[in-house]
């Protein structure tokens, strides 16, 4: 059936986008964290050879699509997708969906990311669903200073941290420091017999931790880095950090959420973020 370009933009608000040339859509369906179970992954699957042209594809922001879709099969496909609690969305000018790095089983994450982004997801993308915002807003939260998900690129991004701890009444000058060899960026070196770290060079990596036999540098806790104003695509923007490294998660989401709502009360309408910021300064 032919699909009028007001039936396309409607469809295309919960989540189905128009594949080009044709009159079929890719449904998108969002993942809070990354991360479905077999069960669902086989659902989804039996989805694409019954509505579909049998393809899944996964976007860069971990939600998974379904090309091929008829327009009169779309309700029929979003209530296949809820049996298994399944569902569309991810597009317009609102916060998008949230994404994250493996951090959470990554031998170097430094915090659960995926139970992040599905506490990021649930306030975020859920509880502001119905907020209209200048544009879109992204989110990405990182396990550690690797940024491996490229958090500074989003309009928001977490980059966990952990600050090396030292005690210097335990360091012994080891002539083989297992605290500055652990360090992959060179930031600690033993100088006159004594351990030196550089905090200009050091990333909070957390490397180091646990390294010396004699607990001269226990593990300390998690932190958050928070950077505002990245963007990819056609003009790039690497986000800005801001001064405070956070070390309550619930002072972090806060300050996300007062983001969101700058973004929604200054943002001229078709400006990213990272353009509001240019104009109202840092």
């Amino acid at each position: 059936m032919a699909v009028s370009a007001e039936d396309k933009k409607r469809v295309k608000g919960m989540g189905f986008l128009n594949n080009r040339g044709t009159d079929r859509f890719s449904g998108r369906i969002i993942t809070e964290n990354g991360v479905l179970t077999g069960e669902q992954l086989r659902h989804i699957g039996e989805a694409a050879e019954r509505f579909g042209n049998g393809q899944v594809a996964f976007t860069a922001r971990l939600t998974v699509e379904l090309p091929g879709i008829a327009y009169e099969d779309i309700e029929p496909f979003r209530a296949f997708l809820a049996e298994k609690q399944l569902e569309t969305g991810g597009t317009g000018n609102k916060v998008r969906p949230v994404v994250a790095c493996k951090g959470t089983v990554c031998v170097f994450g430094l915090y659960d990311t995926q139970a992040m982004a599905a506490e990021l997801h649930k306030r975020f993308y859920e509880g502001y669903g119905r907020v209209t915002l200048p544009h879109k807003f992204k989110i990405a939260a990182g396990g550690c200073p690797n940024n491996c998900l490229k958090p500074d690129l989003n309009d928001v991004g977490i980059i966990g941290q952990r600050a090396p701890a030292f005690d210097s009444e335990l360091c012994r000058g080891c002539k083989k420091c297992g605290f500055s060899a652990a360090c992959p960026i060179g930031a600690a070196s033993l100088e006159g017999g004594a351990l030196r770290i550089d905090g200009d060079a050091c990333n909070n990596c957390g490397r180091c931790a646990g390294q010396c036999p004699f607990g001269a540098n226990p593990e300390s806790e998690v932190m958050f880095k928070i950077t505002l104003g990245g963007r990819w695509g056609k003009q790039i923007s690497h986000g800005k950090a801001l001064h405070k490294v956070f070390t309550s998660k619930e002072e972090a989401l806060d300050v996300i959420e007062k983001a969101i709502l700058l973004f929604r009360d200054q943002g001229k309408p078709g400006e990213r973020f990272a353009c509001t910021i240019d104009r109202l300064g840092f």
